[in-house]
């Protein structure tokens, strides 16, 4: 170990000084201590907090030089100093220094002796992503797991607030790629680009009305120092490899960032399987349907952006940004499907699947925006922005059918199940812009006025091109009837007024958001008819934060969210490429309209960070996933005249979901001592589930819970230890399967000013397979599933930052 340690010929000086309420003239604990180099501001030298007395001294192993001093603490104006440090001049004083109230609206706590994880405000909690050292090695997905009202299960799919329905912004903005396909961008974004995520719980009416579980808002890395920095970056592990590089420039009124990072996934095969039992008694001879498939794909996940900001004055900025992430990767799976009788002894018919095919994901998009600044108020402002977003997909694959059997029946086998060998040749596109302004003023010392306005037009383009190819031949010829080729157009425009008032310790934040919604769909290929449809939406909020003490906050509000339905849920296309399960969209689908009411306690000193959320949310007209058992002998004539067989398990969308949620979200942080911190970060909720059309009604408890601890050893070297689990997940019709996961990490910095970073870590070691159940029941059916996903994972990483 002893090779590890890195000797430091720096002096040593000492920092000191008083930090004095200007209210009460006594002293003010905890509030936070950061010193850092007056030419890089943003990276501190020394994190630290004042004594209970508001005493602080500090020792400081650093070279001679300019340096500046940041002191802040809950609901008060931040104090900056500078001071220098002299080779001659081994003690500093800075004396006596008064704090006072902020003007502005409450601001986050930062009161913890290691550097502080999280922040709290009125209306959001922020996880400090940068500060996390876990961060180096994981996924942002994987980072989420520890984000306070954030879950995510073993399958990876991720709630806000107990809620499925959530929105993605990146850097204040939103992103619809990743709202989409949170799964899948997350878990391929390395965490070492995000500085912080905020879980907005309580949107205000700034924000957009969708999003029933809050907004999750990803701000990625940056700096405001003079000069450059430049980060490379490379990974192993036994899924694949990956390398990447973050530089900025700073010269003047001129910054530039540019980001880039590159990914290869080769996964493990992945196994399922299904059973299904029907309850029909006219049918004895097909009663129990049984399958199983593997799957193997690999491919990459490429993530750029590029962003520029120019000061134009003191009162105006320009900023630039053109980003794009996606992926593109090849499949294949086979598979055997068996319909049993009754007695289990016969079969009335079976065959096997064999399915290749590549696809590819993007999102690329552009922004620009213009802020001025008042020259009187400071605190007064007007933004204008533009942004364009182009998301297309494509997926390209062949399904074959293989030894149909009993051979007698083949013909009418093929004919019943339609099981033609097929061709599918899919591409959708999703272009939006958007032209928004914001304007805020302050109105004396107490109040604050926000007000704007957006137009977003945006474009679904769903272009799906089916061939079939008779008997077992590769003679595919284009289909139109189980084609489809569509165009939804959105025309959303919106307008919102917020009111914040803040005395002393109290703030209250209002709002009321307007949102109109013109929808129009066209059918250009297959059946369906052309439709329009238009949504008014009042939206609703109101938030209250109340400080107690020096170190606490009390906070509730009330939210109305809506859900507009993605394309996938509206796309009528007539997936049968397993006969026995298809799936259709509804394109008559309304939004769902969602209301919660939050209360939540946090407490922040320099031991202990906690923080304690209930919340309620009830939802009238929920987009739930509707499956039933087709039982007609003769098969059923479904929407645009697609017929699905008898025995086939039919699966659509429909707003038919009346659901109440009740949940309790905690979060614990223990600085046990400078070199130790343990955390947890668990929720537990009860639901109903319920749809009185349907005659369907499902209820539950479910708890999650994960923890860890991080300790710093002999030679620097940092040690995280992390674990968890879930409960089974209940559904409208079922539930889902429970899950647990633990993880181990080490990393160690190394040179001046720790620039090069090493770190190897694994998760799941003793488990290669992991096996997921989910549970469905219908009025005619019960069908269970099972999936094996490669769970063992682990590898290194390695960073290097270069710096002026």
């Amino acid at each position: 170990m002893a090779g590890w340690a890195q000797k430091s010929t720096a002096p040593s000086y000492t920092v000191k000084g008083v930090l004095i309420d200007s209210l009460t003239q006594e002293g003010e604990p905890y509030a936070t201590i950061k010193i850092a180099k007056k030419n890089a501001p943003d990276k501190a030298v020394k994190m630290a907090v004042t004594g209970a007395n508001g005493k602080f001294q500090e020792k400081l192993n650093v070279a001679a030089g300019n340096y500046i001093i940041t002191i802040s603490s809950i609901g008060k104006a931040p104090i900056v100093k500078e001071f220098i440090l002299k080779p001659s001049v081994k003690e500093v004083d800075l004396g006596t220094m008064i704090s006072s109230e902020a003007n502005n609206v409450l601001k986050g706590v930062e009161v913890v002796a290691q550097k502080p994880l999280v922040k709290v405000d009125v209306d959001k909690i922020e996880y400090n992503i940068e500060d996390d050292p876990d961060s180096k090695s994981n996924s942002i997905l994987e980072m989420l797991r520890k984000v306070p009202l954030v879950t995510v299960d073993g399958e990876d799919n991720v709630q806000v607030n107990g809620s499925s329905s959530f929105k993605i912004h990146v850097n204040g903005k939103p992103n619809n790629m990743m709202s989409n396909n949170p799964k899948e961008v997350l878990k391929s974004m390395p965490a070492n680009t995000i500085k912080y995520i905020e879980v907005i719980t309580s949107p205000g009416a700034k924000y957009d009305a969708e999003g029933i579980g809050g907004i999750l808002n990803i701000v990625t890395v940056g700096s405001g120092f003079e000069g450059y920095t430049a980060t490379f970056r490379g990974n192993a592990n036994n899924n694949g490899v990956g390398a990447g590089t973050y530089a900025m420039v700073k010269q003047g009124k001129l910054t530039v960032s540019a980001n880039y990072n590159y990914n290869y996934n080769n996964s493990p095969r992945s196994y399922s399987d299904s059973y299904r039992e029907n309850y029909e008694p006219d049918k004895e001879n097909e009663k129990y349907l049984e399958s199983e498939s593997s799957s193997k794909s690999k491919g990459n996940f490429q993530y750029g952006n590029l962003e520029a900001s120019y000061e134009i004055d003191t009162l105006r900025l320009l900023t630039v940004a053109f980003g794009m992430y996606g992926s593109s990767d090849k499949s294949n799976s086979d598979g055997n499907t068996i319909m049993h009788g009754a007695d289990r002894q016969d079969f009335a018919y079976r065959y096997r699947t064999d399915n290749h095919g590549k696809g590819s994901w993007y999102s690329i998009n552009g922004n620009i925006d213009y802020q001025r600044t008042s020259r009187k108020n400071k605190e007064r402002m007007i933004t204008l922005s533009y942004k364009i977003n182009s998301q297309p997909q494509t997926n390209d694959s062949y399904n074959t059918y293989l030894d149909i059997e009993p051979d007698e029946n083949k013909l009418d086998i093929i004919k019943e199940l339609s099981l033609k060998n097929f061709h599918s040749d899919g591409k959708t596109n999703t272009m939006e812009q958007t032209f928004q302004v914001d304007y805020t003023t302050p109105i004396g010392k107490l109040h604050t006025i926000e007000t704007g306005a957006k137009y977003i037009f945006r474009r679904n383009s769903s272009d799906n091109r089916f061939y079939e190819a008779e008997g077992a031949s590769e003679n595919y010829a284009y289909n139109e009837n189980r084609s489809s080729e569509y165009r939804h157009l959105n025309h959303i425009l919106s307008a919102y007024a917020g009111y914040t008032l803040k005395y002393k310790g109290f703030t209250f934040k209002p709002g009321l958001r307007y949102e109109q919604t013109i929808q129009e769909v066209k059918y250009l290929v297959g059946p369906g008819e052309n439709f329009d449809s238009n949504f008014s939406d009042l939206v609703p909020s109101v938030s209250l934060g109340i400080k107690l003490g020096k170190t606490q906050n009390l906070r509730g509000g009330y939210n109305m969210r809506i859900w507009r339905p993605g394309i996938w849920n509206l796309n009528p296309y007539f997936d049968n490429q397993n006969p026995m399960f298809i799936n259709q969209g509804n394109p008559n689908l309304k939004s769902e309209k969602s209301h919660s009411f939050d209360l939540s306690y946090s407490s922040f000193t320099s031991k202990f960070n906690i923080n304690i959320s209930l919340r309620h949310s009830f939802n009238n007209n929920g987009i739930e996933r509707i499956s039933r058992l087709i039982t007609d002998k003769d098969g059923e004539i479904l929407e645009g005249g697609h017929k699905a067989p008898y025995g086939a398990l039919y699966s659509t969308y429909g707003n038919i979901g009346k659901s109440r949620e009740t949940g309790l979200n905690f979060y614990l942080n223990w600085n046990a001592s400078p070199k130790t911190r343990i955390y947890v970060n668990g929720r537990g909720n009860y639901s109903d589930l319920r749809s009185p059309a349907q005659e369907l009604h499902n209820y539950g408890w479910n708890a999650s819970a994960y923890g860890g601890i991080q300790q710093t050893l002999p030679g620097k070297v940092r040690l995280s230890l992390n674990g968890g689990g879930s409960t089974p997940r209940i559904s409208l019709q079922g539930k889902g399967s429970g899950y647990s996961y633990y993880s181990l990490g080490l990393s160690r910095s190394f040179l001046k000013e720790e620039r090069l970073s090493l770190n190897i870590y694994c998760s799941n070691v003793l488990e290669k397979y992991r096996t997921y159940n989910n549970h469905t029941e219908g009025a005619n059916f019960i069908s269970k599933s099972s999936s094996k996903y490669p769970s063992r994972y682990y590898g290194f990483s390695m960073s290097y930052r270069l710096e002026s």
